[in-house]
């Protein structure tokens, strides 16, 4: 596997591990943001500040071509109480990397370190270091800041890590890679009242428990069995003591789909449902469906560019398929504004870890991932072999 050299590993190890130990949450990327920026100032690299509040975007150009190409990363951390040991876990109660957005902040910065070393490209390269993604919408934010205004491009690409697909695979798929992200919140009022006495009350909460269980059969019985969806519920509050019936209870979830067809019949059956539950209940119903994100739709041109690219450098055994996923990524936003290519790219499976004592899963969103640093070199050599084919020296 031909990598491209970076002198600064170690310095970018050790910064990917302070990342990784000063996590902050979505629009709070503050130390985060400028630790990236001041370290592309250092190597030279032009940078403005506070792109969509607390995004970075650093712009390389060489030589006379008026192409442009775009890469982004993420920056932020999720709510989650880290339970690794190692000596670069989070300092931070309740906040912690558990997506691996501190590597691929760092992946980039490799990029622009080398090519701004080297300069073997014809053009101008973009690097965007995105805030907020985990929820905050960070892309949008971003380009109603006028992203792709300010900082054209010709086309944009993503990359994610994927824990269980070996290091040295990356999958660089075309059409639909990620699910777009919908929530909804049923609120049922009734008439609470004591427990002693449930025949003057009417049941909010019995309402609400009823609704959770029919949503179980939207996707079931009401979808093609082809069309790929889900339906979640994820919250459910009702209620303060145990000798009262509560006059109000609620429950929210999570639709992922690919389809907007699925998706507008999805909300139409959790709207019947609850309409329908709660009046037989004597219950009035509030329903809120939010869309929050579309999905990642990749290019088929630039799709093919980024296999092309992975397949002539590491041959066509590190392509892998997979089927398109149900989690979401709100890149979409910036797919939607340019043409572009979200790549994943594998963690491994864990090896990186065996000199810490852990027990957990290196999985995506768990408390005891850690992303593995061997992908710095590596997916910071896709960045370069992807950025001098885009922009070729003439």
């Amino acid at each position: 596997m031909q990598l491209v050299d970076f002198p600064h590993l170690d310095q970018l190890i050790a910064l990917r591990r302070d990342i990784h130990a000063h996590p902050e949450l979505a629009y709070e990327e503050r130390r985060t943001a400028e630790l990236v920026a001041t370290t592309l100032e250092s190597w030279g690299i032009a940078v403005t500040r506070g792109i969509g509040k607390t995004g970075v975007v650093a712009t390389l150009s060489n030589g006379n071509s008026k192409r442009a190409i775009s890469l982004r990363a993420d920056m932020d951390a999720l709510p989650m109480q880290e339970e690794n040991t190692m000596p670069h876990r989070s300092r931070h109660d309740g906040c912690m990397h558990a997506c691996g957005h501190d590597g691929h902040t760092v992946m980039m910065l490799a990029a622009a370190c080398h090519l701004q070393a080297t300069r073997q490209f014809d053009g101008t390269v973009n690097f965007i270091f995105q805030p907020a993604e985990e929820g905050g919408n960070g892309a949008l934010a971003m380009v109603n800041d006028g992203l792709f205004e300010r900082f054209p491009c010709d086309a944009i690409f993503g990359m994610h890590n994927w824990p269980g697909l070996p290091v040295g695979a990356f999958v660089a798929e075309p059409g639909g890679r990620e699910a777009s992200c919908s929530r909804f919140t049923i609120t049922v009022h009734g008439k609470g009242g004591h427990v002693g006495t449930p025949h003057v009350t009417t049941e909010a909460l019995l309402a609400v428990a009823q609704i959770a269980t029919q949503i179980q059969n939207i996707v079931a019985r009401n979808l093609s069995p082809t069309d790929p969806a889900v339906v979640s519920v994820t919250r459910l509050q009702a209620g303060s003591a145990f000798n009262v019936i509560p006059d109000s209870a609620w429950l929210g979830g999570s639709v992922r789909t690919y389809d907007e067809h699925v998706l507008r019949k999805i909300e139409e059956r959790l709207r019947h449902i609850a309409e329908h539950v709660a009046h037989s209940y004597e219950c009035r119903m509030e329903f809120v469906f939010t869309r929050e994100m579309p999905a990642v739709i990749n290019d088929s041109a630039e799709a093919a560019r980024c296999q092309r690219v992975i397949e002539g450098w590491l041959g066509e055994q590190a392509l892998v398929a997979l089927p398109p996923l149900m989690t979401s990524e709100d890149f979409s936003f910036m797919l939607n504004e340019r043409p572009g290519c979200y790549v994943l790219i594998g963690n491994g499976n864990d090896e990186h870890r065996a000199q810490y004592d852990l027990l957990g899963p290196c999985s995506l969103h768990n408390p005891h991932y850690d992303f593995n640093d061997a992908l710095i070199s590596l997916g910071g050599s896709f960045w370069v072999r992807l950025v001098e084919d885009y922009l070729p020296v003439s």
